[in-house]
């Protein structure tokens, strides 16, 4: 007869004594359980004593956690939460340096475990470390160990960051000032910056105040990959955390640099940051991890993100500097000089100017400044052109000149391009949106040069020009040919080109012609059948091949996903798993203190949810977790992969999926599990891929073709390589 559910086996270890097996009734209270063992080792007092997890975590047992527990656990019997903290709240203020190092290992250790995270915050905790930072007599492993305790007390999201000191944020600023500073120490001070700038704007002027980029830039220039991620994560953090939204960048930029209002581009050239993470962090023989791809995305898309300033800027057709530009693209495209006021007859002067603006392909010929009163782009295609027409005069004046000789109905209209080239360039960079939380998609080769978009541009309105006379295109096919330079520019980004020469090369290859066949490959391996019979059939099947995705969810839910920890650090170095029972009955998670290599057992997860208490499933905004985070997190991007599970009354477990796919996956499983339809893109997707399969298997079978169980063989390599073809 199997034992009852509220029974678990465990063994419980204590100091200097055998373990002892016991069995834990679960409906008793767990103060009444603790004195039993206690009673049985002779311990009094049993109100100063705990249950640990006897692992690595050492993670308290507590009225919350303790339906983890299961058969063969082993725990161990230990002090309580609120007498361990007043332990160590003596110990790491002990007069002998070598005991208070110790007491300051088992803090930053201890301080994991949010049960006893509060008792010693309850104590003051944070207020000590603090102060023991301030006073400046720690160094070495004492520091690390002290910064590193306080890292882990803040990461519970616990004590408001708002509540430090000027003195505090000088002293931690002062670490990262230093040139020579311990590496466990330097790590920690960044992540306490980066912290303070995220998660509170009073904190951010303070910071700024004391540190500048030009004094981060050095630890960028060593080899310890850690140091660099944690040296970008806060020049981002101090990015996004400027005053003003449309105009962040420029401001802040002047207070931490203190120098002239300039563009942000030219400030990271003066400062040489963008070579030296060119130079130092992409080309460096150490591969990129995650966390640095991640850092290095939010970078570009902080750069990018200067342009939305003039982006949204409209043209005021009545702004004589302004109009100058437009002047000035004239003036180079046909090496005119300014005529003074009283050569020829203002008529004269104005049909010629019409003349010119048309062969500049402006929409508006009379007044070109109307062109740009669209935002976007606003001033920022006027900017471009004016660019590409100094930076790369020979190839603007072929282009005007060599589409001015053309039927007007076959020439390519500059102007008009490349006001909407570059729209499209602002959609696919993604100017003006935050950046995404889970985001690695970083291009390499917009770290190559100091004006990046701009080169960007110059090389797509050449492609935008090939193309057209590729096309051989007309006005009407002015749309048609926009996305196929689209198309060729998304297939070119994808293959992540290191320069951007190697993009110009790789947008060589994709001519009009490749994009022809490409499109015509996609198509055969996506025929569609609409014949009346087929249609029947389809839907005749649809049921059996939604079965088999609904299966494939739901043992993906079993193998289980890794996630981010959610927690008020922008950078989340932890991880938890959640996977399904082979019964699918049960949801079994937990912490995880490194992302995993392969599935992890469900032994190892502490915690679980039965299916049946499973109320709803909720997506996006509506998510809890949504509406407690700041306007920061809650972009476009974390909100499509954010859903909750909700249990009990108003209990909910929260994820953050790692990316689009994962989403699905389990939004689409649950809802199986609930009984509910899947909704899922990647669920129609799926549906038609299979479909289609299903349908070609069925068809050759009608026409007899045998299809063989297994593939074929792969060809034998030669035994060598010694023949020729014998032309005679």
């Amino acid at each position: 007869m199997p034992p009852p559910a509220d029974i678990v086996k465990v063994a419980i270890e204590w100091p200097g004594a055998f373990p002892k097996l016991m069995e834990i009734d679960q409906k008793k209270p767990l103060s009444a359980i603790i004195k039993e063992v206690c009673e049985g080792w002779s311990l009094g007092n049993h109100e100063n004593f705990a249950l640990q997890i006897a692992d690595a975590t050492n993670f308290y047992i507590t009225e919350k956690n303790r339906n983890d527990i299961k058969n063969g656990s082993i725990l161990r019997l230990t002090t309580s939460p609120y007498q361990t903290a007043v332990q160590l709240h003596e110990r790491i203020q002990s007069s002998s340096m070598d005991a208070k190092l110790e007491s300051l290992k088992d803090l930053a250790n201890a301080s994991r475990d949010i049960t006893f995270a509060q008792e010693f915050i309850n104590l003051d905790g944070i207020s000590l470390l603090t102060q023991m930072v301030e006073s400046g007599t720690d160094f070495g492993d004492l520091l690390s160990f002290t910064l590193t305790a306080f890292v882990e007390l803040m990461d519970h999201g616990i004590v408001s960051w708002d509540t430090f000191s000027v003195a505090f944020i000088k002293k931690i600023a002062g670490y990262v000032n230093k040139s020579a500073m311990d590496t466990a120490v330097l790590q920690r001070s960044l992540a306490i910056l980066e912290s303070m700038v995220l998660n509170s704007q009073d904190l951010y002027h303070k910071v700024a105040q004391e540190i500048t980029i030009g004094q981060l830039i050095p630890h960028l220039q060593g080899t310890d990959q850690d140091i660099q991620t944690y040296t970008i994560a806060v020049i981002n953090a101090l990015f996004l955390k400027a005053p003003e939204e449309k105009r962040q960048f420029d401001e802040h930029i002047v207070d931490i640099l203190n120098c002239p209002l300039t563009e942000m581009a030219h400030i990271l050239a003066q400062k040489q940051l963008r070579s030296i993470i060119l130079s130092n962090v992409i080309r460096s023989p150490t591969p990129i991890n995650d966390e640095m791809a991640h850092q290095l995305y939010v970078l570009q898309v902080l750069t990018f993100n200067l342009l939305e300033d003039r982006m949204m800027t409209k043209m005021d057709p009545q702004d004589q500097a302004q109009r100058d530009i437009i002047f000035e693209l004239r003036r180079i495209a046909f090496d005119v000089e300014c005529e003074p006021n009283n050569s020829g007859s203002i008529e004269k002067r104005k049909s010629m100017y019409t003349r010119d603006y048309k062969k500049l392909g402006f929409i508006n010929h009379v007044n070109p400044a109307v062109d740009f009163t669209q935002i976007p782009p606003g001033m920022l295609a006027l900017d471009n052109m004016l660019y590409f027409a100094k930076h790369h005069q020979d190839s603007y004046i072929r282009i005007v000149l060599e589409n001015s000789s053309r039927e007007d109905k076959h020439e390519c209209p500059f102007g008009r391009s490349s006001i909407e080239l570059t729209k499209m360039l602002c959609e696919i960079m993604k100017v003006g949106e935050l950046p995404s939380e889970n985001c690695h998609d970083f291009h390499p080769m917009f770290f190559t040069h100091d004006r990046s978009f701009e080169e960007f541009f110059c090389i797509c309105i050449q492609l935008l020009n090939k193309t057209w006379k590729e096309m051989r295109a007309t006005s009407e096919d002015f749309n048609k040919v926009m996305q196929v330079v689209r198309e060729q520019i998304m297939r070119a980004l994808t293959l992540k080109p290191n320069s951007l020469d190697q993009f110009k090369s790789r947008l060589q290859n994709l001519s009009y012609t490749e994009i022809l066949k490409i499109r015509q490959s996609e198509r055969m391996n996506q025929e569609d059948f609409q014949s009346r019979p087929i249609l029947e059939l389809r839907e005749k099947i649809q049921p059996e091949i939604m079965e088999l995705i609904k299966q494939q969810r739901l043992n993906r839910l079993c193998e289980g996903t890794c996630f981010r920890k959610i927690s008020s650090r922008r950078r989340q170095d932890k991880f938890w798993y959640c996977r399904l029972s082979p019964n699918h009955k049960v949801l079994h998670y937990g912490d995880l203190e490194e992302s995993p290599q392969g599935e992890v057992p469900h032994d190892s997860l502490q915690d679980k949810l039965p299916v049946a208490d499973i109320k709803a499933v909720i997506t996006g905004k509506d998510c809890p977790h949504m509406k407690e985070k700041g306007a920061l997190k809650q972009n476009k991007e974390v909100l499509e992969l954010a859903f909750s599970v909700l249990y009990e009354s108003d209990e909910y477990l929260n994820f953050i999926a790692p990316d689009k796919h994962e989403y699905c996956v389990w939004t689409d499983g649950l809802n199986a599990l609930l009984g509910k339809e899947m909704t899922s893109d990647y669920t129609k997707s799926d549906m038609d891929t299979l479909l289609s399969m299903e349908m070609k298997l069925r068809l050759l079978d009608l026409e007899n073709i045998q299809i063989p169980e297994a593939p074929p063989p792969i060809p034998k390599e030669p035994s060598n390589y010694d023949f020729v073809y014998d032309c005679n």
